[in-house]
């Protein structure tokens, strides 16, 4: 793939692996990417997962006709994206590596050696000089690992974004970006908001024309839209004023509540979106929590607390800094209901989370009591 007169992409797609970092379901794969800039001096940016070092060595091959590269510019040291690192300074000898000052402490842990014969540090505005390109590195720390850079072409006025602005999906998949980018962004980057922010401060006064991440497909249309998300999300803000409501159910009585505060909720005009968290990835659960601006969860009792989905659910939603949300609850319990309370306790640490004290209260079955709490339910969360 050529993004530019000189930028060529080299990166690699994995229908292997069926989740990415042992967790996150990629039904669609997932791409590592991979750049090299032909210029006066050649450098190649990142190298890519442990599992496809041939064929990446395969494709840098095939950009550099037969010249030798001068610099591995290295600006994340998580493995799929620096596997190839001691293959490819093996097989490059003249080369070396341009990575920040912590990377080559983490090379150090990985590959024995941090190859101080072989390497610049960078660090915030340094530059690297390739002929008519021009590289000017951005220190990115926790976004999402604390050795990571980005780097910056003033000649093609490509950034290159590390992690930042990727997404799930292999790029011989074709996908609208924003939903896996945002399931991305939540699970891999969202516990790290406030650094995020400090890191588009920075870009902000950049002239972007084309986003190069590590993950996910080149961004060169519309780069405000991209943006603009990004600055949403690291801001923890909703995109969606509607409610997302996440259940739990054994023998179908939760789910039937949930359903009905479903369709309360739309006859009232709100746009809501339900998930069953038995049923779905706990990853597009949490990237939806974070897209709308109120959250109903309803659980059964079990074991004197809360459902285990919907315990992992919320878990999930504190540990990546879940905040300034409204949360409203449904609990079932056949003989002692608890699971409002256990969940209530699960929200505490949640900054700026409101859970409202009216609790629909199930006894096993929905009954027309419970059909009123619903009611009234419904009408206090579309008043919002």
């Amino acid at each position: 793939m050529q993004i530019s007169d000189d930028i060529r992409y080299i990166g690699v797609n994995d229908h292997i692996n069926p989740n990415f970092e042992g967790q996150y379901r990629v039904p669609h794969g997932m791409s590592y990417n991979s750049y090299v800039i032909l210029d006066e001096k050649i450098a190649v940016m990142d190298t890519a997962d442990g599992g496809f070092i041939d064929e990446w060595l395969s494709n840098l091959d095939g950009a550099l006709m037969g010249k030798s590269p001068d610099y591995l510019v290295i600006h994340h040291m998580e493995p799929d994206h620096s596997a190839g690192i001691a293959v490819f300074m093996e097989k490059y000898p003249s080369a070396v590596i341009v990575s920040s000052q912590k990377a080559f402490a983490m090379m150090k842990n990985f590959f024995g050696t941090d190859y101080p014969d072989r390497r610049v540090v960078v660090g915030e505005n340094d530059t690297l000089s390739l002929g008519k390109h021009t590289l000017t590195f951005i220190t990115a720390p926790m976004v999402h690992w604390p050795e990571v850079i980005m780097s910056y072409d003033s000649l093609d006025k490509a950034l290159f974004s590390a992690d930042a602005f990727g997404k799930f999906g292999a790029l011989d998949y074709n996908e609208e970006w924003d939903s896996e980018a945002r399931r991305y962004y939540y699970g891999i980057v969202g516990k790290f908001g406030m650094p995020a922010s400090g890191v588009l401060k920075k870009a902000a006064g950049l002239d972007i024309a084309v986003i190069c991440p590590l993950h996910g497909p080149v961004l060169s249309e519309n780069i405000a839209h991209y943006t603009e998300l990004y600055s949403k999300w690291a801001a923890y803000e909703p995109e969606n004023e509607g409610v997302l409501i996440a259940y739990t159910s054994v023998y179908g009585n939760t789910k039937k509540a949930a359903l009905m505060l479903r369709d309360k909720l739309a006859e009232k005009g709100s746009d809501v979106r339900v998930i069953d968290l038995s049923r779905e990835d706990i990853s597009f659960a949490l990237a939806s929590a974070f897209e709308y601006k109120k959250l109903v969860c309803a659980s059964t009792t079990y074991n004197g607390g809360v459902f285990p989905f919907m315990r992992e659910f919320i878990t999930e939603l504190a540990e990546h800094g879940y905040k300034n949300r409204q949360v409203f609850l449904i609990e079932n319990g056949s003989w002692a209901p608890t699971a409002a309370n256990a969940m209530k306790k699960l929200f505490e640490g949640c900054k700026g989370v409101v859970v409202s004290e009216n609790i629909v209260k199930l006894c096993s079955a929905v009954n027309v009591e419970n059909e009123a709490q619903i009611e009234a339910l419904a009408e206090e969360i579309a008043a919002l």
